[in-house]
């Protein structure tokens, strides 16, 4: 239901006196108010009062006799906020504050009428905000109470900053006072000052402490001052200030000393990575989060410790000499930052992409990166390693992928790692298959089919071997009888990492019986030719020593050969051995080294005594020849890793190899660009290969030039440096 005040039907006449006399009754009443007596007024009467007086057009007298006696109260008011002292004069304020407020209450309720009738239409600023703009400038920004104000508010705000306690209670109440007063009241007698004041405050304390400190308590001390002053605006400030008081902190403690604080000596970033220092490394990551390039620097700083130190793991001549040790090294260093990069950086995916750039650099620094990574996988996967479970072995399998990924030159590492599978296949030294085809599935799944075609091939040859055997022996088993048992494995040669026309002289039994299964195979085979690899086999001799002890020697084909000539002579010469035996001169003395130089496997006797293989050493069976073992396993004195020649070789071999894959990529390209310009096909070709190795510009050149040759492509007539596609008709 809506009410409308209508004017009076006639002319109301009203004495002249009147509004003196009721304005006079009001005036008393307010004043009563404010010194707490309004117990004894009657509200209902005064509203009455303060109605006629607007009803009969005094609304002015009203209005300005309400300013002015709300000034004289408010300036006695101050008066005894000026005479409080010490820590009396805060609580004088807000007791007072409170007494104004109570008091604009009441007034409001009595004056109700002019502030919703008089006020808005002689657009006059209403009760409530009068009061309050009343206090502002008689009371709050008094000569003699701003200024005391703000010094009182700081050197609260100080001594809590030094360790004292404060009533945070009446702080907030000030500052509460100050927001309701107006934002710009707030942000002018107060946030502005503090914010002055805390900058000039941290930044001597910032100065101060860096000099007498390491950088770790130095990070925990800006941690703590950042938190304090949070919980100083959620205390007693407003939310608004959190953001300034913050940043002041933040500039001051952390980025005006950033550069000296990562490179602080014997306690900077690079000591905390060297020790682990995951807590403080947190630390440094969420403080330096928070300011302009905090992050980057941290990154630049551990990238440039990485690439350093990993240059130094690289290049270590103790290192290089035990490729087992260079990768364990590099299996370490990347677990330790991969930790560093979880637990202290937040996961942070700038960081993990800087760390892969780094050990992308310094892994790729070392040729024989490739080679070492093989090696260490040989040594983790051959049967030897009894003690380690399967699960184990698929956790080094995920670990040394993850090395693998930073390989540039991914075929050299397919090169060796198919060398060292065959030797582990061959040699029947593989701990479980399982684990093999995890791995070749976790490289086609990294490099595709093309990469794992042939070390697939290699399983099934075995496979296809254990066929071919069983269908050997149960034709020919019969006649055999008890003699030598063959076991052969026929092998694709373009899948197997072979050496062609390599071989050795066979004892006569043996080199009977292979003759045999040559037949065999051949005549269920037509078209086909084999060729003996007797430098990739093994043997089983059973072997009576001088004492009469038995024993079960696992050996080499080559050492083999060697020992059964001592069937028939009780010494031999050097010279004799390679002229009866035909073994690679190199092979032939380390077999020999192994068969007569290694404590505990010395089933040969050297003389002279040394442990180097000269020409003109001779041998002889060691009759005082013992061991705890029945079954002695003799393996071939050799190094883990090649030679220089044979590096040189093997490298030759893959540089060979990745001519038709520079061709292949070329000739996708253009077939399906037709014309394209000399510099995006090297980078189409560089982005295409980058899989499998880093191409070098200079190759594609050269593959470029040969296509050219073979009318694959050719260039265009007016521009050299483009390329056009030719259609060749089959």
């Amino acid at each position: 239901m809506n009410f409308r005040i209508d004017p009076f039907k006639h002319e109301v006449v009203v004495n002249p006196k009147y509004a003196d006399k009721t304005w006079k009754i009001l005036e008393h009443a307010i004043r009563e108010i404010y010194n707490h007596k309004s117990s004894r007024l009657s509200f209902q009467q005064l509203y009455r009062y303060a109605y006629n007086m607007v009803l009969h057009g005094s609304g002015e007298k009203l209005y300005s006799g309400l300013v002015s006696t709300m000034k004289s109260l408010l300036q006695e008011m101050c008066k005894c906020i000026e005479a409080a002292y010490g820590g009396s004069f805060l609580e004088e304020l807000n007791t007072k504050w409170i007494d104004h407020n109570k008091a604009l209450q009441i007034i409001g309720e009595i004056l109700l009428y002019m502030d919703r009738t008089f006020i808005p239409r002689t657009h006059k600023t209403p009760i409530r905000e009068l009061g309050i703009n009343l206090w502002r400038d008689n009371v709050i920004h008094s000569s003699n109470i701003q200024t005391r104000l703000l010094n009182t508010l700081l050197e609260l705000i100080l001594g809590e900053r030094t360790g004292e306690v404060i009533n945070r209670g009446l702080m907030r109440n000030t500052t509460k006072m100050l927001m309701e007063l107006g934002p710009s009241v707030y942000q002018e007698d107060l946030e502005k000052p503090f914010i002055e004041v805390s900058s000039d405050f941290y930044g001597l304390k910032s100065q101060e402490f860096i000099e007498r400190s390491n950088c770790g308590d130095y990070l925990k001390e800006a941690e703590r001052c950042l938190n304090e002053e949070i919980a100083r605006v959620s205390h007693y400030l407003d939310a608004q200030s959190e953001a300034k008081i913050t940043n002041v902190v933040e500039k001051e403690m952390i980025a005006n000393h950033m550069l000296r604080l990562l490179h602080m000596e014997n306690s900077g970033l690079v000591k905390m990575l060297l020790d682990d220092k995951f807590e403080d490394l947190g630390r440094m990551y969420s403080l330096f989060y928070r300011v302009p390039n905090g992050l980057s620097m941290i990154r630049d700083a551990m990238t440039s410790h990485i690439r350093n130190t990993g240059e130094q793991l690289v290049t270590d001549p103790e290192k290089l000499k035990n490729p087992l040790e260079f990768v364990d090294s590099l299996l370490q260093k990347r677990d330790k930052y991969e930790k560093i990069i979880s637990f202290a950086f937040n996961n942070d995916k700038t960081f993990q992409n800087a760390f892969n750039s780094s050990f992308k650099y310094f892994i790729n620094l070392n040729p024989c990166s490739p080679e070492y990574i093989s090696l260490f996988l040989d040594e983790k996967l051959r049967k030897g390693l009894k003690q380690v479970k399967e699960d184990d072995i698929e956790i080094v399998l995920d670990n040394v992928m993850r090395l693998f990924r930073y390989l540039q030159e991914k075929d050299l590492f397919e090169k060796y790692y198919k060398k060292h599978l065959a030797k582990r296949l061959l040699s029947g030294k593989t701990i479980f298959d399982d684990a093999e085809s995890s791995l070749i599935l976790k490289l086609k799944t990294e490099c595709g089919c093309q990469f794992t075609s042939k070390l697939e091939s290699m399983f099934t040859d075995m496979k296809t071997s254990q066929d071919a055997m069983q269908g050997f022996y149960a034709a020919h088993g019969a006649e055999l009888g008890n003699g030598p048992m063959l076991v052969v494995q026929v092998l694709t040669a373009c899948s197997w990492s072979t050496k062609s026309g390599i071989t050795c002289n066979l004892p006569p039994e043996l080199s009977a019986l292979s003759e045999k299964f040559r037949s065999y195979y051949l005549g269920k085979h037509k078209g086909r030719r084999l060729s003996w690899q007797t430098n990739m086999g093994t043997a089983d001799l059973k072997a009576i020593f001088g004492n009469g002890q038995k024993y079960q020697l696992n050996v080499s084909t080559y050492q083999m050969c060697i020992l059964m000539l001592f069937n028939n002579a009780d010494c031999l010469s050097y010279k004799e051995i390679d002229q009866a035996t035909e073994i690679p001169s190199s092979d032939l003395k380390r077999c020999l080294q192994s068969l007569a130089c290694v404590k505990g496997k010395n089933v040969l006797r050297k003389e002279p005594t040394s442990k180097n293989i000269e020409e003109d050493d001779a041998f002889s069976v060691n009759d005082k020849f013992t061991s705890k073992l029945r079954k002695v396993k003799i393996r071939t004195v050799v190094a883990q890793k090649e030679s220089e020649p044979e590096k040189q070789e093997t490298r030759q071999r893959v540089e060979e190899a990745r001519k038709p894959q520079i061709d292949a990529a070329i000739v996708r390209i253009m077939k399906s660009r037709k014309v394209l310009d000399h510099k995006n096909v090297i980078a189409e070709v560089t982005k295409q290969l980058q899989s499998r190795f880093l191409t070098n510009t200079g190759d594609i050149k050269k593959q470029l030039e040969s296509l050219i040759e073979r009318e694959f492509l050719e260039r265009d007539t007016t521009d050299s440096q483009l390329y056009r596609y030719l259609n060749t008709i089959p």
